[in-house]
């Protein structure tokens, strides 16, 4: 019986230092997935049933969608797509190419008329988040994604303050200019200036408002 408990005393120890030998890798040591080869893998089936996404090569669990979330993107994508359907393509949670090694998918992407058979989309006038348990990460990383891929325009629909933050001008990795909108005011993307859209319009109905 002693035996058998030192061997699995033994056995436990090798475990744990290989575990703290993973652990110990260097960043830098670690091999991102590219886009071509993440594509292919998605193409493949590797993923199917899975909410995830490529942001810096590393594949991201993307967070669960609540109702609010839900009743926004659903506001937001009637309003997009009556207002843009002659001047833009809305796509809604679909790919965009933002480089070599990330391609997230957010809640919207406005983008060139084109068709996009062969690859997703690399440009658009404007990217549009719905956040709420993200709202951090679509703050930082999502943020600084964007600028380095030249968005001109990214809006975070902030569930958790009832808010529209409005980051504009992308230089060096982040955007110049941020705006914070409150319900009640109005707001046009810059591509489309012609278009206006009221705060409210793009946040779901407060509980308040009964």
């Amino acid at each position: 019986m002693q035996l058998h408990r030192r061997q699995a005393d033994g056995a436990r120890h090798a475990i744990l230092q290989e575990v703290h030998k993973l652990a110990a890798i260097a960043e830098e040591d670690l091999r991102p997935l590219r886009r071509v080869e993440y594509d292919k893998l998605v193409s493949l089936g590797a993923f199917d049933g899975e909410r995830i996404e490529l942001v810096y090569g590393v594949l991201r669990q993307m967070s669960p969608i609540g109702p609010p979330h839900t009743s926004s993107v659903g506001r937001i994508t009637r309003l997009l797509v009556l207002a843009l359907a002659k001047d833009a393509l809305v796509l809604v949670q679909c790919p965009f190419a933002a480089s070599d090694l990330s391609e997230p998918e957010p809640d919207f992407t406005v983008v060139p008329l084109a068709d996009y058979q062969d690859d997703h989309p690399h440009e658009a006038f404007l990217v549009v988040e719905v956040s709420q348990s993200s709202l951090r990460y679509d703050r930082g990383t999502k943020q600084r994604l964007y600028a380095e891929a030249g968005v001109p325009e990214y809006w975070i629909v902030n569930l958790v303050d009832r808010t529209l933050e409005v980051y504009a001008e992308p230089r060096d990795g982040s955007y110049c200019e941020v705006r914070i909108l409150a319900p009640g005011e109005r707001i046009a993307p810059r591509a489309f200036p012609h278009v206006e859209f009221g705060v409210d319009e793009l946040l779901p109905p407060s509980r308040s408002a009964g």
